[in-house]
């Protein structure tokens, strides 16, 4: 790597992205602080309208974060102790943290090598008396194998729980993540493809009772009577948060496409290298919340890249079976070999939209160097 033509290459720079509707995104937070109407309210009912309208749902829900999209969706199917919830481990913690937190036991299964996202054929095995749920997770912006899962599901009439928190848009035979399962979680944390100005999540779903459970759920059981049907949280909506994330809603469709197009430029460039690019599935359309590909040699292209300028990220170093908080849960080296191997070899790359040509293209080709 010649260090005259070095660059650098942020992995994510989400100044690029407010710049050029900043303008517009502080009119709308002007809004709501001269209306003083802070918490849920017409923005959040605004924004809940159009979010349901973009996933092709009934109802949505907004809340506070993605994780309490999860805990407010296990809460309102009324997970809780000696029940058991099947999940990837191979996943952002907070998957496996909610069903843990509500006293039940996250069942981890394995996941598909190409894509990362559970493997439906090992989904009956981990079935037993106890399973209250099944939890797919849409990784990296591509949505998991709905129908075998769906179909496995209705088998042991098990709910199916959508954790499509880096999956927003992401479409699997023509339908939105949220729009496959029972219910779906999305978070808004500013990273993500729809990121807000801080901690933001949503919950999907076409059920009527289950979105009224959630509604009340998300003010302590009472939705803001005082009179208290079930034992919630304070999972509440700012509504700044969704005035923000409904100005950014209308473009978002255009930053998955600038996200869609890099990953071609990706793809064209590591062709025929000993990098592993991302496997999409037919009838699969990914928004690329990350683009992540697998490398043998995965911590040493690491370091490679980061002495050529181009930010990386490892997502995930370990599977949630092996961490130490879930110990109790007799976890061990060996249980899941394709996530292990998964957490040795993968490597996220800059795709955020406001990259440019030229930046994607140094990108690739220094990680095509590194690999060699």
């Amino acid at each position: 790597m010649d260090a005259t033509t070095k660059r650098t290459v942020k992995l994510l720079d989400l100044t690029a992205q407010y710049l050029p509707i900043r303008n517009e995104i502080r009119r709308a937070i002007d809004e709501v602080c001269d209306a003083q109407a802070l918490i849920l309210g017409p923005h959040v009912e605004k924004f809940e309208k159009h979010l349901a309208e973009y996933c092709g749902t009934k109802h949505a829900i907004g809340v506070s974060s993605g994780t309490d999209a999860l805990l407010c969706a296990m809460m309102a199917l009324d997970v809780g102790p000696g029940d058991e919830v099947i999940c990837p481990s191979f996943t952002f913690f907070a998957t496996a943290g909610c069903i843990a937190r509500l006293g039940a036991t996250p069942v981890f299964a394995e996941i598909d090598p190409r894509t990362f996202n559970l493997d439906p054929a090992d989904l009956p095995k981990r079935i037993t008396s106890k399973t209250k749920a099944i939890l797919p997770v849409h990784l990296f912006g591509q949505v998991a194998n709905m129908e075998a899962i769906n179909e496995i599901a209705c088998k042991n009439n098990l709910p199916v729980i959508e954790d499509a928190a880096q999956a927003i848009g992401a479409r699997r035979n023509g339908r939105k993540a949220c729009a496959h399962g029972l219910i779906g979680c999305l978070s808004f944390y500013p990273t993500k493809n729809l990121g807000a100005f801080g901690d933001a999540g949503g919950i999907c779903t076409n059920d009527d009772k289950l979105a009224e459970k959630c509604r009340k759920l998300r003010v302590h059981g009472s939705g803001h009577t005082y009179y208290h049907d079930y034992i919630g949280g304070m999972f509440r909506l700012a509504a700044i948060q969704a005035a923000v994330l409904d100005v950014k809603l209308k473009y978002l469709e255009g930053w998955h496409e600038a996200r869609r197009r890099n990953a071609v430029i990706y793809n064209e460039i590591l062709a025929g290298s000993n990098v592993v690019t991302p496997f999409i599935e037919e009838g699969n359309w990914s928004i690329y919340n990350q683009y992540v590909v697998r490398v043998k040699n995965r911590d040493e292209v690491k370091k490679k890249l980061g002495e050529a300028g181009v930010g990386n990220g490892i997502y995930y170093p370990l599977g949630l079976h092996m961490q130490k908080c879930f110990s109790q849960f007799g976890g061990k080296e060996g249980d899941l070999p394709a996530t292990e191997l998964a957490c040795k070899e993968v490597l996220a790359l800059p795709i955020y939209p406001e990259l440019h040509e030229d930046e994607v293209r140094y990108a690739a080709e220094m990680l095509r160097e590194a690999a060699k």
